[in-house]
């Protein structure tokens, strides 16, 4: 089966690429031409989620899921959030956004946090919603080199290291992703199952 993931991000290529069937021949949006950048304009990850789908599909005709995900910290009113690639700007950087993160956590100690995950399938024009949510908090000085976005900040609840210090093998068991996955996968293998 041939699948679009709508998404320019190669941090979440990379993990869901070692999460998916093989059976699932994975094409990316460079492959079919979609070189643009998909409007995210709504103040959910499941309608972002769909409008990132819906756009890739009505553009090439072929089925697809995107992914919608960021990072929730209660004590800021749910920022980063939906605006969690785009926190500290249209174009930051993850250094960007982690430091003005930082710059709002100052005063909270251990701020608990949590990662959100939505994963929206456009298959044949219907559409499947998939989540997943990682808890944990926050630390003050970013600790590890692996992941990206705020990965280096976030303490899943069950460790001490971020998770930038955890191996993609390690995160991929817990992260917010790896649940919407398990979701969007087992309904992958028994549409699969049934062809």
């Amino acid at each position: 089966m041939q699948l679009i993931f709508a998404s320019n991000n190669k941090g979440k290529l990379r993990e869901i690429q070692q999460m998916l069937d093989p059976r699932i021949n994975l094409r990316t949006l460079a492959e079919v031409q979609v070189i643009e950048e998909i409007p995210e304009p709504f103040n959910t990850f499941s309608e972002n989620a769909q409008a990132k789908a819906s756009y890739v599909y009505d553009k090439t005709g072929i089925s697809c899921f995107a992914e919608d995900s960021g990072l929730v910290v209660p004590a800021l009113n749910g920022e980063p959030g939906v605006y969690s690639a785009r926190y500290a700007g249209m174009h930051a950087s993850d250094h960007d956004n982690n430091a003005k993160l930082l710059a709002n956590i100052r005063a909270l100690e251990k701020p608990e946090a949590y990662y959100q995950s939505v994963i929206c399938l456009c298959l044949e024009g219907a559409y499947y919603f998939f989540e997943g949510r990682c808890t944990g908090y926050l630390i003050h000085e970013p600790r590890g080199t692996d992941g990206f976005g705020y990965d280096p900040l976030f303490v899943h609840e069950n460790d001490d290291r971020s998770f930038g210090e955890i191996s993609l093998e390690e995160k991929n068991k817990i992260s917010h992703r790896s649940k919407s996955m398990a979701g969007f996968s087992s309904f992958m293998n028994e549409l699969m199952a049934g062809k």
